[in-house]
């Protein structure tokens, strides 16, 4: 039997037949034959994607970070902002003794968190609110340094010398400051001629030319005193014009027309000069004479009289915050010093005995006749700190003190004995 062959690409013969006679389907015939329209289910297996402990950590919320296509309706822009996950620090027990640098850290604070509880006006420290990036250190100072500074064209600062940052730290702890009202401080002895009227003035000096605020020494002897004497007096007022006066002293300007100043910036208030009212300053005055002190003054000196039974040493002791205690270098000096402080202990006085300060003058007669060491052991045990006050002629002439020009070393021992007063004053008390 015959058949027919159709080259490749050849068209179909017209009638559409091929060689069996049978009619072969068109593509409209194939398209015709479908369905209009097709539906195909697939279920596919759910994307579980489990996040790392490290992702986790950089999680915007509380959901971790997952990558996908941004659908074309959500081109809006949208602020989000990355929360780290840190360990939770261990909250402290909320308590009245827990200052602001407690409750917030510096840390936060320079990243500019706002404390939990409102801050005082002393968290406005210049540490915090000034920039120091690009400001130069100040000039130094001691010889070698400033030397060098200068030599260099200011390009190598290495800063204080030693000697000159103990000096600016002794500074800073004379300076302290105080909050609520004044330190009283009394300078007192049970025995006469010991140089306790010229420490009185010594140590008021050496406050007074370091501290910014005010600083007053009180002659309250009502055996004559002779503080006044120690400055150029520049007023006849005493203690006496004071409580005379007191309802009229409404300002400072009323008050420091009745005092004296020295060129440390001291006020030396005077005692009754006439012998027949010197006993007449009792203890009522002094509370009177006090009372305007504290509205004045951040800390109010007090020479006291030799006797310690009097009623203003009562009225002194019953304001005081510290005590200096004077000796001098002689033995019968050295033990009534000492039975000074044991009359305090026995008077309720003993917190005062403890924080108190012995200034031992070693200008006095029989200084050289003795061991000091063994005088300053004694106090040790019993009082918190002990001064030597060397001899310097301008203090034994025993008239005004000019404060710079006393010897080095007898400035250094003033500001030391300063200092150690001040550091046992409280920082806050109620006023």
């Amino acid at each position: 039997m015959a058949t027919k062959t159709r080259k490749t690409g050849e068209p179909a013969p017209s009638g559409g037949s091929d060689a069996d006679g049978l009619a072969e389907p068109t593509a409209e015939d194939l398209t015709s034959a479908l369905p209009q329209s097709l539906t195909i289910d697939v279920t596919l297996p759910e994307q579980v994607h489990l996040a790392p402990e490290e992702e986790l950590a950089v999680a915007i919320g509380a959901a971790p970070v997952r990558a996908g296509r941004m659908l074309e309706d959500d081109r809006a822009t949208t602020s989000i902002s990355l929360i780290p996950v840190m360990p939770e620090a261990p909250v402290e027990p909320a308590g009245d003794d827990l200052s602001d640098d407690a409750l917030q850290s510096r840390r936060s604070r320079l990243r500019g968190d706002v404390s939990a509880t409102p801050e005082s006006a002393a968290m406005l420290t210049a540490e915090r609110l000034l920039d120091q990036r690009g400001t130069k250190r100040p000039r130094p100072e001691g010889a070698w340094p400033a030397f060098l500074y200068a030599a260099t064209l200011h390009l190598v600062n290495l800063g204080d010398s030693p000697r000159v940052r103990a000096r600016k730290a002794l500074d800073a702890r004379i300076d302290k400051r105080f909050e609520g009202g004044t330190r009283f401080v009394p300078v007192l002895t049970r025995k006469g001629g010991v140089g306790k009227t010229t420490i009185t003035a010594l140590l008021g000096m050496a406050m007074a030319d370091v501290r910014e605020d005010r600083v007053i020494a009180i002659d309250a002897n009502p055996d004559r005193g002779t503080l006044a004497e120690r400055v150029n007096k520049q007023t006849r007022a005493t203690v006496r014009d004071v409580v005379t006066r007191a309802a009229s002293i409404t300002s400072f300007s009323d008050f420091t027309a009745l005092v004296s100043r020295d060129e440390t910036r001291l006020d030396i208030l005077a005692s009754d000069t006439d012998p027949l009212l010197s006993e007449a300053f009792d203890e009522d005055d002094y509370n009177v004479v006090a009372d305007l002190a504290a509205r004045f003054y951040s800390i109010a000196l007090t020479d006291c009289g030799t006797g310690i039974v009097h009623s203003v040493m009562r009225a002194t002791l019953q304001r005081a915050d510290s005590v200096v205690i004077v000796s001098g270098g002689s033995v019968d000096e050295a033990r009534l010093a000492s039975e000074t402080l044991t009359w305090l202990e026995a008077n309720g006085y003993g917190d005062l005995v403890r924080n108190a300060i012995v200034a031992l003058n070693t200008a006095t007669q029989g200084t050289n006749l003795v061991k000091i060491d063994e005088i300053e052991a004694h106090f040790r045990s019993r009082v918190r700190e002990i001064v030597r006050i060397p001899y310097d002629p301008q203090l034994a002439a025993g008239s005004i003190v000019d404060y710079q020009r006393l010897r080095p070393l007898t400035i250094a021992s003033a500001r030391e004995l300063a200092a150690l007063v001040v550091d046992g004053l409280p920082v806050r008390r109620d006023a």
